[in-house]
């Protein structure tokens, strides 16, 4: 190693800001040389994508600029695009150059996992990103316009949803909302619109409260969703989508929140995966390989039953805390910190003055459950950008 170790951190999601912010506040001066890489110059909350996916929110609300959150001084900001990680060479290679590091970091964020479903990856949209929530947007105002000029052509109001997972769950809500202001805004009559979420599983919001999973569904059939449960998709096509025993739903919109998985720039480099996750050791670190840990949608954390706990913010927040902790205590020769999860509990929004939740042992629902979700999104943003973020972006969220 170098007199002074240089720290690669990979993405700047919610693992990546809060390693990057732990190490700009616990560090001394040159007691380490960090550098954090994203390929956008912004931080997004990825919680709150669901709302200018269905248009009843700004995209610019959901982003922060990576230059209000860090200080200079202490970590360089490189925007490229990882291109691939070269553990034996202790490089990591970008679109535009090569960084070496004593340690690594990954939180590169998972991809769209379509269970090998013919079609999805081709012909569904994803709620993923700043750009990609634009585009669903601006595809559902689309549809209302192409069904003013083509009438008989019902399957531009229907609009698929795959998954009723958390995702899933909050899009509807939102799309629920702003389907009447669309109606009003371009003369459709309401009843032709059709939201439908379709679910493998048994059940909405798998391993959620039962009662709670039961007051969100029938706030949102109020609202006019028809729920698809324990029905699989076969097929995405272009004209819609095939599921069960060859039925066909026709759609010009499908959006799939069915699942993440981990990052193929993680298989690419060598390290043992499953579905793209690697499953690290207590200190959140690859298997093998002491300098590198594994973040977020990247890692794999199993609870004290042996199952998998399923990549959430809350999870990748606390990873962060761990992990910069962790590289601290290693640069000083200090013991190392086994991370735990600690849920602190659970809110999915169901749309406008609704939710659902879990906390504080506790259960929520209702207008309660909404301001539990806003003081949330309010306590995040206080952690990573104090009262100034809180202040310029909390009236938005």
């Amino acid at each position: 190693m170098s007199s002074i170790p240089k720290i690669v951190i990979l993405g700047a999601g919610y693992g990546g800001v809060l390693t990057s912010l732990r190490l700009q506040k616990e560090l001394n001066y040159n007691e380490a040389d960090v550098t954090l890489v994203n390929k956008h110059d912004y931080h997004y909350i990825t919680t709150h994508l669901h709302m200018p996916a269905a248009g009843t929110d700004n995209p610019e609300n959901a982003r922060v600029n990576i230059s209000k959150l860090i200080d200079e001084f202490k970590i360089d900001f490189v925007k490229s695009t990882v291109v691939q990680i070269r553990p034996q060479d202790r490089k990591v290679i970008l679109e535009d150059g090569t960084l070496s590091y004593d340690y690594l970091i990954i939180g590169l964020g998972g991809e769209p996992e379509t269970f090998g479903i013919p079609g999805l990856g081709e012909h569904a949209m994803n709620i993923r990103s700043i750009n990609s929530v634009r585009l669903i947007r601006e595809h559902i105002e689309y549809q209302f316009a192409r069904f003013k000029r083509e009438p008989h052509r019902t399957d531009y109001l229907t609009f698929v949803v795959g998954g009723a997972g958390f995702t899933g769950i909050e899009f509807i809500g939102e799309l629920a909302d702003r389907i009447p202001e669309l109606c009003k805004q371009f003369d459709v009559d309401p009843s032709l619109v059709k939201i439908i979420n379709i679910e493998a599983a048994p059940t909405a919001l798998p391993g959620f409260d039962p009662e709670l999973v039961e007051y969100a569904m029938q706030v949102l059939q109020k609202k006019g969703v028809t729920f698809r449960i324990g029905t699989a998709i076969k097929e995405c096509t272009p004209d819609g989508v095939v599921v069960g025993d060859g039925e066909e739903i026709k759609s010009q919109t499908v959006i799939w929140t069915g699942g993440v998985r981990g990052n193929r720039l993680i298989e690419e480099a060598g390290f043992e995966t499953m579905r793209g996750r690697v499953k690290v050791d207590e200190f959140l670190r690859a298997p093998g390989h002491e300098n590198v840990y594994i973040l977020g949608d990247n890692s794999l954390v199993f609870n004290p039953e042996g199952r998998p706990y399923p990549p959430t913010a809350q999870m990748a927040m606390q990873q962060g805390v761990n992990c910069a902790h962790n590289l601290v205590a290693s640069i000083r020769n200090q013991p190392l910190k086994s991370y735990s999860f600690s849920n602190k509990g659970t809110v999915a929004s169901l749309g406008k003055g609704e939710a659902i939740g879990v906390a504080f042992g506790k259960k929520y629902k209702g207008r309660m459950a909404a301001w539990l979700k806003k003081a949330i999104d309010i306590r995040y943003l206080f952690i990573i950008g104090g009262i100034p973020l809180v202040l310029r972006k909390g009236k938005f969220l």
